[in-house]
């Protein structure tokens, strides 16, 4: 691996680890969840290598998120969590997205 892609395989497997942690799995469990070896979670937080889109589309699958919101997020300092429920909410029923609205209003709601 040439310098400039040892550089960008580094800096994803970072953002995969940080996304990771934010969900408080370990490397087991999202390897489990992705349908990927440990070691395939290993390598790509380590810079390690480069995955396939099949392997990418597992990880993003494994860590509840579009490919989009995977990329999206992808060299910024800070997650884009408007992304990120987006993509929980895309996954849910009608009735349940109905649910969540009614929570968040209510949440928010001026008094």
């Amino acid at each position: 691996m040439d310098n400039e892609k040892a550089i960008l395989a580094g800096r994803f497997g970072h953002h995969v680890k940080r996304l990771r942690n934010s969900r408080k799995l370990t490397q087991e469990e999202l390897a489990e969840r992705s349908e990927l070896s440990v070691d395939a979670i290993r390598r790509i937080e380590r810079g390690g290598f480069s995955p396939s889109l099949t392997t990418l589309n597992k990880l993003s699958e494994g860590l509840n998120l579009s490919l989009k919101t995977l990329f999206q997020g992808f060299g910024r300092e800070k997650p884009d969590r408007v992304a990120e429920i987006c993509d929980f909410l895309g996954r849910l029923s009608g009735r349940e997205v109905q649910l969540a609205w009614r929570v968040i209003h209510a949440m928010f709601e001026e008094k």
